[in-house]
């Protein structure tokens, strides 16, 4: 059996890994147009701000480590079409210059995504940057000790904590969104309050609501023009959002909106033995059981490896996302899963809500930090549908918590009676995540009630 994968950062390497472990006698060939794959470009604002300890760990895998296990490594090549009648691609030796076609039984397409890049006057300065790949990676690291003053474009995960990351590092640094709140598609506004007030706190100028219509560069900085005022640094940084890239072929497949491949639970695609995973494919959203865009790491190697369970047969199916994530910025920890209140209103589907503080274990310590705490329930089955906390103790794994509890359709009245442990160096005699659900279950009785 000849498989043919097309790209190889998370889902494509997962992808090529498994399939070699299920099936070693198989020909794999891996296409990639970049010299490296499994770079964690989640990394990248740590890199830049001096908080990592090697570069090199950032890649968890190499073109030899799959060679090693069988594959066929072309690196640096390119994927320029696609006949998929006739099970062939047409690629380019971005070396050599030379072009030539391989045929295949069975095509994985793990082509991830780009950055959005609007076409906006003055974009094509020298002076804005973008932070997706590695190249970028290694461009944003070698003139930070060079700027005194950055913009970020764009207040989700990527640009939150490159602006951070340049403010630990003393930049004189500015932080711009269209949307209201930093974080917003992420957080509730009570949660990006905190953060915003610990940017101006930590001198950091914020540009919410504003949206960018202009760069215009000088002779030592670039000025950024929205549509309510101007700010100036060195560089400015575009971290707005990716798409898939599928551009070449989308049209040929049942597709989302912004042409994400759309595969079911055995990430088959819409055509016969083509499979897709990762950032250039959808996936299934628990919290409001459809087919939605969520490019994640965690979403890309999960169905990667699915790639290679199903890739002969149908053996296991994907159990969905709740697209679940954390971040840390100046020493808090922002950790969500699931439905925000914010987020279901956009989708207009109704839910309840709580929102309660507690701290993390008991007044008795000798210290102790206070825990704000969301959760998001459906009124009719009082199913838990999301949650998210921030506080400056680490309450990261307690998204995993709630990503199970989505996962696995918990109510927040199990919730709030799960066994969980108990001991004062790490939790009061009732779980602040147990409370959170407790405060659901009064609000939601206290609800049905009114309406009874």
């Amino acid at each position: 059996m000849k498989v043919s994968i097309v790209g190889c950062t998370h889902a494509g390497t997962f992808s090529a890994m498994n399939i070699l472990k299920e099936h070693p006698d198989w020909e794999v060939s891996v296409f990639e147009r970049n010299d490296n794959l499994s770079f964690l470009s989640c990394g990248i604002a740590l890199w830049v701000s001096d908080r990592v300890s090697d570069p090199n760990k950032m890649f968890y895998a190499s073109p030899d480590a799959l060679t090693q296990m069988g594959a066929h490594m072309y690196m640096q090549h390119d994927v320029t079409d696609i006949d998929f009648d006739n099970k062939k691609l047409i690629v380019k030796n971005l070396v050599s210059g030379e072009n030539f076609e391989q045929d295949y039984d069975k095509l994985v397409i793990t082509t991830g995504s780009a950055p959005i890049i609007p076409k906006i006057p003055g974009i094509d300065s020298s002076r804005v940057m973008l932070c997706k790949n590695w190249t970028n990676a290694n461009e944003l690291k070698e003139n930070a000790n060079n700027i005194k003053s950055a913009i970020v474009i764009g207040a989700g995960y990527i640009g939150a904590e490159l602006a951070e990351g340049y403010a630990t590092l003393g930049k004189e640094t500015t932080l711009i969104d269209a949307l209201p709140n930093v974080l917003s598609k992420n957080l509730d506004p009570n949660m990006s309050a905190i953060a915003e007030k610990d940017y101006k706190d930590n001198g950091v100028t914020l540009g919410m609501n504003e949206k960018v219509i202009s760069f215009e560069e000088t002779d030592h900085s670039v000025i950024v023009k929205t549509d309510k005022s101007s700010y100036e640094a060195d560089i400015a940084v575009m971290c707005v959002g990716f798409r898939p890239n599928t551009n070449m072929f989308a049209d040929k497949f049942k597709t989302l909106p912004n042409g994400a491949l759309i595969v079911d639970k055995y990430m088959h695609t819409s055509m016969k033995d083509v499979f897709s995973a990762g950032d250039a494919a959808s996936v299934h959203y628990n919290p409001t059981n459809d087919d939605q865009y969520i490019p994640l790491a965690t979403n890309s190697v999960r169905q990667g490896i699915l790639v290679g369970k199903n890739i002969e047969k149908d053996t296991m199916a994907y159990m969905g996302t709740q697209a679940s994530s954390a971040v840390e910025l100046f020493g808090r920890t922002y950790a969500a899963s699931g439905l925000t209140k914010v987020h279901a209103d956009v989708l207009n589907k109704r839910v309840a809500e709580v929102s309660m503080e507690d701290n993390y274990r008991p007044e008795f310590m000798l210290s102790t930090t206070p825990v704000l705490m969301n959760l998001v329930w459906d009124p009719e089955t009082r199913v838990v549908l999301g949650g998210a906390l921030t506080s400056k103790y680490d309450v990261s794994q307690s998204a995993n918590l709630l990503s199970l509890a989505i996962q696995k359709n918990v109510t927040i009245d199990e919730l709030s009676m799960v066994d969980f442990l108990f001991q004062p160096n790490f939790d009061k005699p009732v779980n602040y995540v147990s409370a959170l659900a407790g405060a659901a279950v009064e609000k939601a009785n206290s609800m049905n009630e009114v309406t009874e």
